[in-house]
């Protein structure tokens, strides 16, 4: 493992610093700087860039960071600082701009379900900011009840984590770095950066259509992993095609 960049350090400390100011202000830290569905009260522009800095949790953080720490340097190396943050943030707006595509899909579809049912706008919206107020909310008999999770979890759920973001960094390290050997933890055996990489995405892939969750919690952004990682990938494919040098991409 090479030398930690000061870029990379510098995304960590933000990354760390976020974490932990979020602990302190609870709910209202997540309010602003999560991002929210767009027709939700609390979305506002500048969560497109600050989503990427906040974590639900311990597990997620570290897994993040790790991942940041493992790759980032390297790729920075490879391709230096400009174009590492460029696609860095790239990849973190591609895979809040997938997930939100999806998200309006499941929110029209439901919406839909609502409005085929008698309700009309005016009343779904009422519904839903009674959900907001309460975290309670009922079933109508004349709406399926998968139409009406589907409503509510893409209105209320915000989006957070640097992962759409790695996940660009870990795909362009996959597509310059095919054979660099990969070890999962606990076990010694490496696997080549172009299938432990090219399977994760695939798992993600799987999961997103399927909504089986292999890797993860059951409200993993699947979409945003898609997205960041195919940003990445497209990134430094055309990166690679155009501009290559022997030692370094500028």
């Amino acid at each position: 493992m090479g030398r930690i960049t000061e870029t990379v350090k510098v995304l960590l400390i933000v990354n760390i610093l976020f974490f932990v100011g979020s602990q302190f202000l609870g709910e209202y830290a997540y309010q602003l700087f999560a991002l929210w569905f767009p027709k939700n009260d609390n979305f506002y522009f500048w969560q497109l860039i600050t989503h990427m800095f906040m974590h639900g949790g311990l597990t997620h953080i570290f897994f993040n960071m790790f991942a940041l720490y493992i790759f980032g340097s390297l790729l920075e190396q490879s391709i230096g600082q400009p174009r590492f943050l460029f696609l860095y943030f790239s990849a973190g707006l591609g895979a809040a701009g997938l997930q939100i595509l999806f998200s309006y899909f499941t929110f029209n579809s439901a919406y839909q379900a609502y409005l085929d049912a008698g309700f009309n706008p005016n009343e779904i919206q009422g519904f839903l900011n009674e959900v907001v107020a309460s975290g309670r909310y009922n079933f109508y008999n004349n709406v399926p009840q998968d139409a009406t999770e589907a409503l509510i979890n893409s209105y209320v759920t915000p989006m957070v984590g640097a992962s759409g973001a790695v996940f660009g960094v870990m795909a362009a390290i996959a597509l310059i770095y095919p054979n660099l050997p990969l070890y999962l933890m606990f076990i010694p055996i490496p696997i080549k950066a172009k299938y432990f990489i090219g399977g994760y995405f695939l798992i993600n892939v799987y999961s997103a259509i399927t909504g089986a969750n292999i890797l993860g919690p059951s409200n993993t952004a699947y979409w945003a992993h898609i997205g960041g990682a195919i940003i990445g990938f497209l990134m430094m494919w055309y990166w690679k095609k155009n501009q290559f040098n022997q030692n370094r991409w500028y």
